[in-house]
């Protein structure tokens, strides 16, 4: 999902955005051929990801600078342990530091989050995903750190998939009237989501035979309702409450999929050190 190309553009602007004219720190207190060796250590558990990102910051800064790692995104990491070495122009590794961490930080909280909830669900079949609720700029390496906590993803943009919210259905008069005006002209590739507050809305959006039903903000009660209702015919998301008290006793409703901006907006940063030796 995260293309090199993609990784190095967007790693290119951080950098410029922390450099501009120079760093006046490093550039007058090191000289060109001073060595420097550090270790990326973690000071909590969590799951670790952005290995890719944090070898490109000081790839493009340096390929003087090596980085060797111990772990690969996705694992598990525990407190104290030692997650990669680094060695290199200290001129360069000192550079580099805050913004390889700004990386790996977000994105190993963003993972860990994640995890949490997908564990909070257990053994039912519901599967966590994200929602549109992204850091401008920053939505790809999101969604991959969702992925590598374990959860599922959500569309990536609004070409994605047709998602009808409230809005759009009080702007067409109706759930029956914004689904017949998509299927008039969207793709046959994409596929339909109605968002439904009540049991009604999901009986109109099952005569209107769409993809998917999201249940916004229902009780228990309804959610199982619902999924007794819609028995198969589309595939079933709920959505608002959701948080880790609350996540497994929505997936007993038996809903396929549960998304949470929780897990991105609301995931602290992990943390994580660049240790000098």
């Amino acid at each position: 999902m995260l293309t090199r190309f993609y990784i190095e553009e967007h790693v290119k602007n951080a950098l410029q955005e922390d450099l501009t004219f120079g760093d006046i720190t490093t550039d007058y207190l090191t000289d060109e051929e001073d060595i420097m060796s550090c270790e990326l250590n973690t000071r909590t558990d969590g799951i670790f990801c952005g290995r890719e990102v944090f070898e490109t910051v000081f790839r493009l800064l340096s390929d003087k600078v090596k980085v060797t790692f111990y772990v690969k995104d996705g694992d598990e990491i525990k407190r104290g342990q030692k997650l990669a070495d680094i060695t290199g122009p200290a001129r360069y590794v000192l550079t580099g530091e805050r913004t390889a961490l700004n990386y790996i930080q977000r994105m190993s909280g963003i993972a860990t989050e994640t995890n949490k909830y997908k564990r909070a669900i257990g053994e039912y079949k519901a599967k966590i995903v994200d929602t549109r609720k992204n850091t401008p700029g920053f939505r790809a390496f999101e969604k991959y750190s969702v992925k590598a906590g374990g959860g599922s993803l959500h569309r990536f943009n609004l070409s994605d998939c047709a998602m009808i919210k409230d809005n759009h259905i009080k702007y067409a008069g109706s759930l029956t009237n914004a689904v017949n005006r998509l299927k008039q002209n969207i793709s046959h590739a994409h596929k339909i989501e109605v968002e439904c507050d009540t049991l009604a809305q999901v009986k109109e959006a099952l005569d209107c035979k769409v993809d998917i039903i999201m249940l916004d903000n229902m009780s228990l009660t309804e959610m199982r309702e619902a999924v007794k209702l819609i028995n198969g015919k589309a595939v079933v998301e709920a959505s608002g409450n959701v948080n880790l008290n609350t996540v497994c006793d929505i997936a007993s409703t038996g809903v396929d999929i549960i998304s949470s901006s929780a897990i991105v907006a609301k995931a602290p940063t992990l943390d994580l050190g660049l240790d000098a030796v």
